[in-house]
């Protein structure tokens, strides 16, 4: 590894990635080949897949085969079928074997982001005996800050910190030193569901086990870093209507951006034409009081924002785990009244502002309306994302845009029936 500092190492990242694919290789070609690797695994899947491109011989067989197991494997993720064939026949037949192992698990999964390199120590050795091993296998895995402590058959029997055994005495046995109790994940668990959980226990290494409880890797603190960094960037691109999309941003083309977000765009102004349907239904309403009219962008806009936080919010606390499906008549019933405590306090300013422009019955009208609404805007943005979830979608796609534009329609439902009731029209 180089010894350029890692703020350094991550400033070339990020000026090889606002390269075009001629300048980022040529560039990439001009470092030294132990600071290439580090920027290599610096550069996100899209830019490394660039730089591959424009490589050629023994110095892309050398950069592939340093590259840390788990960063090929989710480089390769990505990568077309060619690109994934021609990377695995350059590689040695150890790195071979555990790229192909990583390879072999779910997309996005544990599996494909664990590093496979770990210490292991037999549960029957003494402290100086484990002290020992590590001495011996440490030079070839990736950390050791922490190791893990396995029976005759490689299950996990439980994990020891290095910290712990350096400071215990030589010869006491193992046993009484290791956690039986550590947190551990299947590899065909969600990745982000893992990075959450080191997040949560304040972990810096969580292992990673399969079906029969056999040690077969580890998820890092900066691997779990990078699943978050993914998993938050593809949640905030589709809560603003638009496809996730890879590689820098300033590197990504103006037409490719575009077709990111048109589809979404299309689709909610297909689903807006609700609100012009429900306008058109409305028209006689509308031209008996036309200054109902001045309102509707005001309810519609409040309505849509108190969704858009609800679902905000309701998107964070299933990502980060503090609720689940079993919860969402409790989130039901508490945005209810969030919602109604909001619309309450929106509604005494709308009553002031529409009393001065269009007297106090068309402004009760929208007061009234303004506490149904958001009432009913908090409920659906709160509720929608538990919904999507339990059937398969991911909760982002159905939150913000979707839920504004679901309420823009039904709020002036409201609204205009609130206008009949008590304008009596």
């Amino acid at each position: 590894m180089s010894e350029v500092p890692l703020q350094e190492t991550y400033k070339i990242a990020d000026r090889i990635g606002r390269l075009d694919d001629v300048d980022a290789a040529l560039e990439f070609r001009q470092l030294p080949k132990d600071l290439a690797i580090d920027v290599f695994e610096e550069l996100d899947a899209f830019d490394q897949q660039r730089v591959l491109h424009g490589m050629r011989g023994e110095t892309y067989q050398h950069l592939i085969e340093e590259m840390e197991p788990d960063e090929r494997s989710l480089m390769l993720q990505e990568a077309p079928a060619a690109v994934v064939k021609r990377v695995l026949a350059g590689l040695s037949p150890q790195e071979r074997a555990m790229t192909a192992m990583l390879l072999g698990y779910p997309r996005d999964s544990v599996g494909r982001a664990m590093t496979p390199e770990v210490v292991t120590i037999r549960e029957n050795l003494t402290v100086g005996e484990a002290l020992a091993t590590i001495r011996t296998k440490a030079p070839s895995a990736e950390a050791t800050y922490t190791l893990a402590v396995t029976d005759a058959k490689r299950r996990l029997a439980g994990i020891v910190r290095l910290s712990d055994l350096v400071l215990a005495d030589p010869a006491a046995p193992i046993q009484d030193v290791f956690d039986r109790d550590a947190y551990t994940v299947a590899a065909t668990s969600p990745a982000e569901q893992a990075a959450r959980l080191m997040q949560e226990t304040n972990d810096i290494d969580l292992l990673v086990v399969d079906s029969e409880s056999r040690l077969v890797g580890r998820l890092s603190y900066d691997d779990a870093m990078e699943v978050l960094e993914d998993a938050d960037s593809e949640d905030v691109a589709r809560q603003s209507g638009a496809s996730p999309w890879a590689g820098h941003y300033m590197r990504v083309g103006v037409i490719r951006l575009a077709r990111y977000r048109a589809l979404w765009l299309s689709l909610l102004l297909v689903a807006a034409t609700l609100t012009v349907s429900v306008t058109q239904a409305f028209e006689a309403t509308l031209e008996q009081v036309a200054s109902l009219a001045l309102f509707i962008p005001m309810l519609i806009g409040a309505g849509g924002n108190a969704g858009s936080q609800a679902a905000t919010a309701s998107v964070r606390a299933l990502a980060v785990g503090e609720v689940r499906f079993s919860d969402i008549w409790r989130v039901v019933w508490r945005e209810l009244r969030v919602g109604l405590l909001l619309g309450l306090m929106l509604a005494l300013l709308g009553l002031l502002v529409g009393s001065l422009f269009v007297g106090w019955e068309v402004a009760s009208v929208v007061a009234a309306s303004l506490v149904l609404i958001c009432a009913w805007a908090a409920t659906i943005g709160g509720a929608m994302p538990l919904l999507a979830k339990r059937v398969g979608i991911d909760p982002a796609v159905v939150s913000a845009p979707m839920v504004t534009t679901l309420v823009d329609a039904t709020g002036l439902v409201i609204y205009f029936m609130m206008a009949k009731t008590i304008l009596g029209i």
